[in-house]
């Protein structure tokens, strides 16, 4: 904190702070729940504006549309890191969330593509590009008002509020699609009920305004303007101040790459997995993520609390160290207690597929040979399955072969899943027994402590790396370009590998490649002892790479 702001900074009040928080954290769930909802309904997206005949096309195109949001983070970061470190952190984020919530009530309007056509794709792609901005200025600013506030020996600890309230934006989501879903017929919601949890928002933003605009100014921000010490040129000068380049390197590779990636493979993931290959019944599966989400919230507040003694390198570099240690055996776990049928059936009756051109394209709407359509089919379906060297146009299911060679596009799926289903295959949607879905809670919260270890004490890391003056946009930058490509686009590039291999599981070796990198560069960049801000030669890896 830069002289001037220090001298004349007032220490805040605990009612004070407890406000703080509950406004920041109240309006980082809503947030974050408006962003959520979207891909918490990606199925019932993606039939109202990405119709398809091929589905592992459809899936996609709602993830690309789900990523393009996540692209414009930086930008959002960029704008928002300006204003917020030139005009003030409140305003900043008051007009965030105001954008979010608009460009979420949004989707919720939109007639479908068979009412509009192309039109329908195009308009929601622009309202995620508006909801991508408004969530690049929303972190910071939350993460950094509330750092501002806090004492310094807790600020592991209240900053964490705001990290639990990410995956609090996830659980609301699961909540009003589960309460929807209770209320609405099933051909009803799948209609038009679907719509509902995106209006919900129009609420939530009335809610989340009238608490935000209770609030002052970060008394960080006000002492710097009373100085005057605010930044000219915040973007300029955090590509420029010293050390700060190496500072967003390791913001950006070892720190946000790590957390995003786990937390996405934890909790999208982990919901696509189950909804899809392991065909498990869905309003089950909102339930256990509901669950296992609600809990592991409390994982959050406990790293940031622990991370306040410890310093803030300790539990991330513990995260992502177990995360590569354990992602492929917990998905395996969950894979088995979900589905153990399909698992089965894979190992008594591996599936072959050989012919010619036998390629397939998960983006293409109609695949250039046979081969490829029956890929596509086995795809959808959600069976394993190796490419042969033959060039007969034949399935091999186990012992037993069949050739596909004419089968007509309109029954095509419906005799090669007949097929297999004659060698054991079950493609019903899958209750596990109580024993097993206790299991699966289990897996889902080791899922969610590795994604606390490496991220509940994020906000108060980054608050501490970069100078008071230009401490919005120099976070944000970093955060929201690893949190929009790294993990954005986990969902489409991990579905995209899952289509192509054939492989439920390949998915997770991108999150492996992201984690393995950026526990090299948080290893190497992070100071080790305990936390001190940026004023007292704190978390700052220009000054000591290994230790401070």
């Amino acid at each position: 904190m830069p002289d001037g702001a220090e001298a004349t900074q007032r220490e805040p009040t605990e009612q004070e702070i407890r406000l703080v928080i509950a406004a920041s954290s109240a309006g980082t769930i809503f947030e974050w729940y408006d962003f959520f909802i979207y891909g918490t309904l990606a199925g019932l997206i993606g039939a109202a504006f990405f119709p398809s005949d091929n589905e592992t096309l459809e899936i996609l195109l709602v993830w690309a549309g789900f990523a393009v949001g996540f692209g414009f983070r930086p930008l959002g970061a960029i704008l928002f890191g300006f204003l917020g470190d030139r005009l003030g952190r409140k305003y900043t984020f008051l007009v965030t969330v105001t954008l979010m919530g608009i460009a979420t009530a949004g989707v919720g309007l939109i007639p479908s593509a068979a009412s509009i056509g192309l039109a329908a794709p195009l308009i929601v792609l622009g309202l995620r590009i508006l909801q991508g901005l408004a969530l690049g200025g929303e972190y910071g600013g939350a993460a950094i008002y509330v750092a501002e506030h806090a004492p310094p020996e807790k600020r592991g600890f209240y900053t964490s509020f705001i990290q639990a309230s990410v995956v609090g934006g996830f659980v609301l989501s699961i909540i009003v699609v589960i309460a929807c879903r209770a209320l609405i017929p099933a051909e009803d919601f799948a209609a038009w009920g679907w719509r509902i949890p995106f209006l919900l928002s129009i609420a939530l933003l009335g809610i989340s305004l009238w608490m935000r605009l209770k609030l002052s100014e970060s008394p960080v921000f006000k002492a710097m303007k009373e100085a005057g010490e605010t930044s000219a040129n915040p973007f300029k000068e955090s590509l420029t101040y010293p050390g700060n380049p190496k500072r967003i390197f390791v913001a950006l590779f070892g720190i946000t790459g790590v957390l995003t990636t786990i937390w996405y493979t934890a909790f999208f993931s982990g919901l696509s997995f189950l909804r899809g290959p392991m065909r498990v019944e869905e309003s089950l599966v909102e339930w256990m993520l509901l669950i296992a989400g609600a809990i592991s919230m409390s994982f959050y507040v406990v790293v940031g609390r622990w991370s306040d003694r410890v310093g803030r390198k300790k539990p991330i570099i513990i995260g992502a160290l177990a995360s590569l240690a354990l992602l492929f055996p917990v998905f395996w776990g969950i894979g088995s207690l979900a589905n153990p049928g399909l698992e089965a059936s894979a190992r008594a009756a591996p599936v072959t597929v050989s012919g010619a051109q036998c390629e397939y394209d998960p983006f293409a709407e109609i695949q250039a040979s046979p081969c490829g359509r029956a890929l596509q089919d086995l795809t959808a379906l959600g069976v394993p399955y190796a490419i042969g060297d033959g060039a007969t146009a034949e399935l091999a299911i186990g012992q037993d072969s069949y050739s596909y060679e004419g089968l007509p596009d309109t029954t095509r799926r419906a005799i090669i899943q007949a097929w297999l289903e004659g060698n054991g295959y079950d493609f019903a949607r899958q209750t596990p027994p109580f024993a097993s879905v206790i299991g699966i809670i289990a897996l889902l919260l080791v899922l969610g402590m590795l994604s606390a270890l490496t991220y509940g004490s994020v906000a108060a890391l980054l608050t501490e790396m970069f100078p008071a003056k230009i401490r919005y946009s120099s976070m944000s930058i970093p955060y929201h370009i690893g949190a929009g490509y790294l993990g954005g686009f986990l969902p489409l590039i991990a579905g995209y590998i899952v289509a192509m291999t054939g492989n439920a599981y390949a998915g997770l070796w991108y999150t492996m490649v992201v984690v393995g990198f950026g526990l090299i560069v948080a290893w190497w960049g992070l100071p080790d002892g305990p936390p001190r801000d940026f004023a007292d030669g704190g978390q700052d890896p220009a000054a000591s790479p290994a230790t401070s």
